[in-house]
């Protein structure tokens, strides 16, 4: 009688908390997949930031912050998103003019504006600005696109770009760049398009190298050579190699690693807390922090594809996989095997403004899939 009973209760429970998902827009197992791995970044920030752990606090607010942000915004219409976007594109760019003539400088870059009681990153915003202004502009024209309007769409992500690599940020602005891209691509963008940006990139590089900073290039010459200068450029990555290959298969165990505990890792909290990972909980830990990442990034694909308006597959998607590129580009960045360009590990790396946009983000493609039968109705 007991079991049935039990078995009863967990049926209604669940069956509740299926009517509460549903009325609030939210998906469950999206839900699971972003709280599993915000537990495992909290599980690994505990040991990342050692003595200081008002940074966990902190990360703590940051998470319910982005919380409250994800569920708000999951229950926008899709036509107030549409309607918002180009707004909501102008507003990021003037407050990255701000940054420009009154922002904050921190450890040589000029990114965040102080608004008294917090510090706000504007070039964040313009990872969701980007992407919603460019499906903004191509949903209601024919697909593929045609020159006109791939150009309008390069002109939306060229200009922010181009403000955020002035900070310096070359990372931000090459995520942002990413996200603006993948809406043109899964546009149907043709074939010799791509190839013409491919060569006039290729092109372009000469260029870049002429106007990056020094350091920029020296993170790239470092990348080919880290032991040339092992105590100066090169001292991130090897330590964090040396974090991660210490590691081995079981780690050497929570708040045990070596080269985090002892302060030889730089970073540890923000954008190296991947090589945490690696150290204290080994290749399992790594596999399963990978795992839960892509039980996010298949679900959002999923939810992309049964999104039944242009607007909300192209929006939908470009922040699927932008997100699987900000994991790619991170763990890229710790083991060595791409230039230290400053992007955090999404929803683990300690951070405030990054936090809130993901979630955020997130909160628009579930806004979006939640309303698809709506959308296919229209």
């Amino acid at each position: 009688m007991y079991e049935e009973y039990a078995a009863s209760r967990t049926r209604r429970t669940v069956t509740a908390t299926a009517r509460l998902l549903r009325a609030l827009h939210l998906d469950g197992t999206l839900l699971a997949g972003l709280g599993i791995v915000l537990t495992f970044g909290l599980f690994v920030l505990f040991s990342a930031a050692g003595d200081n752990q008002a940074l966990w606090l902190s990360q703590l607010v940051r998470i319910g912050l982005g919380g409250l942000a994800l569920v708000a915004v999951a229950q926008v219409p899709d036509r107030f998103l549409r309607l918002l976007a180009p707004a909501i594109w102008l507003a990021g760019l003037l407050l990255l003019v701000a940054v420009a003539v009154i922002g904050d400088v921190g450890k040589g870059a000029q990114r965040w504006l102080d608004l008294g009681v917090m510090r706000f990153q504007p070039s964040e915003l313009m990872k969701l600005a980007v992407p919603l202004a460019c499906a903004w502009h191509l949903h209601a024209r024919p697909l593929p696109p045609g020159p006109g309007a791939i150009a309008v769409a390069l002109g939306l992500i060229v200009v922010p770009v181009a403000l955020i690599a002035a900070q310096p940020d070359l990372g931000t602005a090459l995520l942002v760049a990413a996200s603006g891209l993948l809406v043109l691509l899964l546009a149907g963008i043709q074939t010799r398009y791509i190839a013409g940006g491919f060569v006039a990139g290729a092109a372009a590089v000469p260029l870049l190298w002429l106007v990056m900073h020094d350091y920029q290039r020296q993170r790239v010459l470092t990348l080919l050579d880290p032991q040339s200068d092992p105590l100066g450029a090169g001292y991130h990555i090897i330590q964090s190699q040396i974090a991660i290959g210490s590691g081995g298969v079981f780690g050497k165990g929570w708040m045990n690693g070596s080269q985090a505990q002892l302060e030889f890792l730089p970073e540890r909290s923000t954008d190296f807390i991947f090589a945490v990972v690696g150290e204290e909980l080994g290749l399992l830990g790594v596999l399963a922090l990978l795992g839960a990442y892509l039980l996010i990034v298949g679900r959002a694909l999923v939810m992309a594809v049964q999104c039944r308006d242009a607007f909300a597959r192209l929006l939908a998607g470009s922040i699927a996989l932008t997100f699987a590129i900000y994991v790619l580009v991170n763990a890229g960045m710790v083991m060595g095997l791409l230039p230290v360009v400053g992007v955090p590990l999404p929803l683990v790396s300690y951070g405030g403004t990054a936090m809130v946009t993901l979630l955020t983000g997130f909160g628009i493609l579930m806004s979006l899939h939640a309303r698809r039968q709506l959308l296919g109705s229209r």
